[in-house]
């Protein structure tokens, strides 16, 4: 394999990203100028070595180690056979222990037979761009805070991933009064920026018409009508809407194109609640429809993002809302509390992609 290499060196070298070459156990075979002039690490350093093993320390945005296996983009890369769609951010440990702020591409490399015999990494310091995303983030994640009273007979917990510093997922929750409170958990189309900065209005529409979800057909039809007059065609969301009513164990909500709401039964046994509607901003004049459930002591309803079942294994076939029952259940829930992690590695390992390829959030209402 390195010999084949040998021939590509010089171009590889003249690249202004840095370039590194593995076989599949994860050996340096080859890395590039540029990989040590953004690293510090020569390549004398590294050559021979795994990449897990103590050089680059891949960690993600929120500092979870990925020298692994599931979260290693290039050992997924390896393993799936599958190049990454969209560039990666990560942090890597330079030589000096220096944490380096990457965007990177991997890749499998194939021999003449089409068998993967290793992967190839590419990177580029994203220092300066880094610091106006964490900006926008620090903003963003201002508007998903909520701040509950306790209250004994309902708890609310929620579970936030972005696919990038920022996100396209939104969610918000607020006591309407001293028995009702009011929620909203909404997928913007895409995600990164654009779709960062149509959360942060449909943010301003929540502070707004918040106070509509006495009436959750009415708030998503508001809503609806508010964003379509600014996205003009350009994006939409898919969103759940509702109240839940904390004396009586009951919940009021509408879907604007939503997944269902898993309700997740004392005896472990689920079901889900549907409801049909367009997804906010593809019609102005849209109508939606109101769904109303009771339950009984000790029921966890759990409301998603499109994420969480959105998606694709080698088969092509999707995870879907039952895919993610069998995981949760395999966790052990809800006898045991949401582990984001393990549901994210979990539909890591289902999935054929490199990484989860959108933002994933969980909502989660356990009635006392």
């Amino acid at each position: 394999m390195e010999d084949r290499l040998t021939l590509s060196n010089v171009i590889l070298d003249s690249l202004s990203d840095g370039v590194y070459v593995c076989d599949r156990d994860r050996r340096i075979v080859y890395w590039s100028k540029s990989a040590e002039r953004i690293t510090g690490w020569m390549a004398e350093d590294v050559v021979g070595r795994r990449c897990l093993d103590d050089v680059l320390c891949h960690a993600d945005k929120d500092g979870h180690q990925l020298c692994g296996e599931e979260f290693c983009p290039l050992h997924r890369s390896i393993v799936t056979g599958t190049a990454s769609v969209v560039p990666l951010i990560v942090f890597a440990r330079g030589k000096k222990g220096s944490r380096i702020p990457m965007q990177v591409a991997v890749s499998p490399i194939r021999d003449a037979d089409g068998q993967v015999v290793g992967g190839v990494e590419s990177f580029r310091d994203m220092s300066v761009v880094l610091t106006d995303l964490e900006k926008a983030q620090r903003i963003q994640a201002l508007s998903l805070e909520h701040d509950l009273p306790e209250d004994p007979r309902v708890r609310f917990s929620t579970f936030y991933m972005s696919h990038d510093i920022v996100g396209g997922d939104f969610y918000a929750l607020r006591q309407l009064d001293e028995d009702h409170y009011g929620f909203i958990l909404a997928d913007v189309m895409g995600h990164g920026v654009s779709a960062a900065l149509y959360t942060m209005h449909l943010s301003s529409l929540w502070e707004q018409d918040c106070s509509l979800l006495a009436s959750p057909a009415e708030f998503a039809q508001v809503i609806n009508r508010d964003l379509a007059r600014v996205v003009k065609d350009e994006s939409f969301a898919t969103a759940l809407c509702g109240m839940v009513d904390a004396k009586r164990r009951t919940l009021r909500f509408a879907s604007a194109g939503g997944p269902p709401i898993l309700v997740v039964h004392p005896d472990g046994s689920m079901e889900q609640l549907e409801s049909s509607g367009l997804p906010f901003g593809m019609l102005e004049e849209a109508s939606y429809d109101e769904v109303s459930a009771g339950f009984e002591p000790g029921t966890c309803l759990l409301l998603f993002s499109d994420g969480a079942v959105e998606i694709h294994n080698a088969e092509g076939a999707m995870l879907g809302a039952e895919g993610l029952v069998r995981i949760l259940t395999d966790l052990g829930y809800p006898r045991k509390p949401i582990d984001v992690d393990a549901v994210e590695e979990a539909l890591l390992r289902f999935s054929n992609a490199i990484r989860l390829e959108d933002d994933l959030t969980l909502l989660e209402v356990r009635f006392s």
